[in-house]
């Protein structure tokens, strides 16, 4: 039986967590159509735990046009490496980034990760774009 982490029983999951490459991948993949708000999020810091509950409350909102993912950073340094890379965007945590196309439309760091701030951006992102 997997276990199942704290943050995760807390709030029924919205989000796809990446714990391999492929998930990376295959979200880069599916990112040509739908766009994905990925959280880069430390277990070992408390900015970070906020920036995940900001996190966690929008995407308990329906959001039919917006894929969500989360990297724990330490459990999975080698996909946010990779993450780094591909997007050519220096690591940061906590760190949300909203990519559409493979390309990186708008990102925040520590206590610039807001609800408030996901939902302006995602907004202007849908608004600005047709799907």
């Amino acid at each position: 039986m997997a276990k199942v982490s704290y943050e995760e029983q807390i709030m029924k999951i919205k989000y796809m967590t990446f714990t391999r490459s492929e998930d990376w991948e295959q979200a880069l993949q599916n990112n040509q159509d739908r766009p994905l708000l990925l959280l880069k999020h430390s277990t070992a810091c408390p900015i970070s735990s906020h920036a995940f509950g900001e996190f966690v409350v929008y995407t308990q909102r329906p959001k039919p046009l917006v894929d969500f993912a989360l990297v724990r950073v330490i459990e999975s340094r080698g996909i946010s490496n990779q993450i780094e890379t591909d997007l050519v965007l220096e690591h940061q945590s906590p760190q949300i980034i909203l990519i559409k196309q493979r390309k990186v439309f708008w990102h925040a760091t520590h206590w610039q990760v807001t609800y408030e701030r996901i939902v302006q951006q995602v907004n202007q992102l849908i608004h600005h774009n047709s799907f």
